[in-house]
């Protein structure tokens, strides 16, 4: 009897002793996340919801956040509760989660023009030169400050509902591609793609000029 209280009591601690290491381990996974990643969160809108129960409705809030690093990730989420700060903060959390991340050119601007759409909002985003700034407005301004871009010109041309800005605004993000993956899959350099894209640039000029 004496032999078995021992080995019951000396296997417990043993057992709570690999749940606290095992949480311990959790914990400082999710902190070096946090610390290494000085992510940007935008507040793009909050809107007041309503459900209808037995006893009557019962109203909460609604938050779109944008979350990104400023170099070249970016992710939206939303996130529904009672209070406000608890939907902020629900929202933030979502969106860390769904992080995608965009080539960049030159990490300031996007490498080529490119449409997107989603449900009844369209979007057109282009590439600009240095010095442009962020020529978008509403939602659209949010993503780009959060992903990093420093010169684009965009414009919305569908629904101007904020989930259906950000969604189409990420639609055509995803889609975008970088002269090296063009290149990895043709099986060519990539200055023959990029040499090939200003040439076609410059011919492009001349004719509009010619025809000036």
């Amino acid at each position: 009897m004496v032999n078995d209280t021992n080995t019951m009591g000396s296997s417990k601690p043993r057992k709570s002793g690999g749940n606290q290491n095992k949480g311990g381990s959790r914990d400082n996974k999710r902190r070096d996340e946090r610390d290494g990643d000085e992510l940007i969160d935008k507040l793009v809108g909050i809107n007041r919801v309503s459900k209808v129960v037995k006893g009557g409705r019962r109203f909460g809030f609604a938050a779109l956040v944008v979350v990104g690093d400023g170099k070249g990730r970016v992710g939206f989420g939303s996130g529904k509760a009672k209070e406000v700060p608890e939907a902020i903060r629900k929202g933030t959390e979502s969106a860390k989660r769904n992080l995608v991340r965009v080539p960049l050119r030159e990490g300031r601007t996007l490498h080529h023009d490119i449409e997107g759409g989603f449900g009844a909002g369209k979007v057109l985003i282009r590439a600009a030169p240095p010095g442009t700034g962020i020529i978008a407005g509403g939602p659209m301004r949010a993503v780009f400050e959060s992903l990093g871009v420093q010169d684009v010109v965009a414009k919305s041309n569908g629904s101007q509902n904020p989930y259906n800005m950000i969604k189409a605004t990420f639609d055509a993000l995803e889609n975008l591609v970088s002269p090296r993956s063009i290149a990895a899959k043709r099986g060519k350099k990539i200055g023959d793609i990029v040499g090939r894209r200003m040439g076609s640039q410059t011919a492009s000029n001349e004719t509009s000029e010619v025809n000036v």
